[in-house]
């Protein structure tokens, strides 16, 4: 069984969830995912998406989307929007350098997320003269399982090479991400312990969702033992204070809520963040089904989509139906992250479920 909520947390839950209204009412866009690429350098084996070499999908040029960033910049503070470049593999893209100068530019903070296959020394230091803010580099445990989820036997000795590369760094935001499995999941203590001799200061976890490549390999998944098992790991290590350690923001925790994330769970996806897709696609979370996009940029404009069409991410309401019809902590969750529901809205996983069977 998992953590009781304690009555001082359901007060602290009850005062987050009146912010959280508010915060819903503004709608202030803070993070803007550009899904720059579907082209991807790994097939690894968790994959949401099923990310190819040759996706099939061209990749969209750099000015179309500059082009959208120039019709947002009169209705929002460039400064207080994040713009961050996904696929696929961001950086098989040649020309991310010049596009993020441009955004350097305009005053937007920018940032990367990638498996590090490509990050050499002369790659980074172009992107840093770029302006770039921040980069994530997937790391998931040590050799033998990095690389057997990774389905690529040079993928760790790369991606620790960047790691390697950005703790000399001081004037960028950067973490380790890391996809807990059943490969890696009895070495999360070694791992934790050799990250923080490495000189890592964040780190993050998350767990398979049953999407794209991911649903081919149930194998991977965790127990129901096994996530509570993990939720105590991360808040034993949040409390031991070596390295900053947060669980990804996949659903609502019960009692473990406040002391496995720096704040209690919410899903900004819609609220504070959207994303636009590789075929000018306008969603929230890159990883929301297709079901779920508002609209395309080469036929809308993005602001008018943002203020007007995302009305199922803040209003969750028509999500209180099958297992969450009657669930008391639906006025903290409501309905767990838009990620984990597929096309037809109906849940897919619900953790605070498998912390309380």
């Amino acid at each position: 069984m998992g953590k009781v909520i304690s009555l001082r947390k359901r007060i602290a839950l009850e005062i987050f969830r009146r912010w959280r209204k508010q915060k819903v009412q503004r709608h202030e866009m803070r993070v803007l995912f550009w899904e720059c690429t579907l082209r991807c350098n790994l097939s690894c084996m968790h994959c949401g998406s099923d990310c190819r070499t040759d996706s099939g999908t061209t990749d969209m040029p750099a000015s179309d989307f500059l082009k959208v960033i120039d019709s947002i910049s009169p209705h929002i503070n460039p400064n207080k929007v994040m713009v961050i470049f996904t696929g696929g593999e961001a950086l098989v893209r040649t020309d991310l350098e010049a596009c993020g100068l441009e955004l350097y530019r305009r005053g937007y903070p920018w940032g990367i997320v990638s498996n590090g296959m490509l990050l050499t020394r002369r790659r980074l230091d172009a992107l840093l003269a770029a302006g770039m803010h921040s980069i994530t580099i997937s790391l998931d445990g040590f050799e033998e399982a990095h690389n057997q989820l990774r389905r690529n036997p040079q993928s760790y000795a790369r991606a620790l090479a960047a790691v390697d590369m950005l703790v000399g760094e001081k004037e960028i935001v950067w973490d380790i991400v890391t996809c807990v499995n059943q490969m890696n999941l009895a070495d999360l203590p070694a791992f934790r312990d050799f990250l923080i001799a490495r000189g890592v200061a964040r780190w993050r976890l998350f767990t398979i969702f049953p999407v794209g490549r991911a649903a081919s390999f149930p194998e991977l998944q965790l127990t129901n033992d096994e996530f509570t098992g993990l939720l105590n790991f991360i808040r034993q290590t949040r409390q031991e204070g070596k390295i900053n350690l947060n669980y990804g923001c996949e659903g609502f925790l019960g009692g473990y809520e406040g002391e496995v994330r720096d704040s209690f769970y919410q899903c900004n996806a819609g609220v504070s963040v959207a994303s636009i897709l590789a075929d000018g696609s306008i969603s929230a979370c890159p990883s929301i089904r297709a079901n779920y996009r508002q609209g395309n940029i080469y036929a809308d404009s993005l602001i008018d989509v943002w203020e007007n069409r995302f009305q199922a991410y803040r209003d969750r309401s028509w999500a209180r139906r099958d297992q969450c019809a009657n669930c008391k902590q639906f006025r903290y969750c409501e309905g767990n992250g838009m990620h984990l529901r597929d096309d037809n809205g109906n849940l897919l996983v619900c953790h605070y479920r498998r912390i309380t069977h």
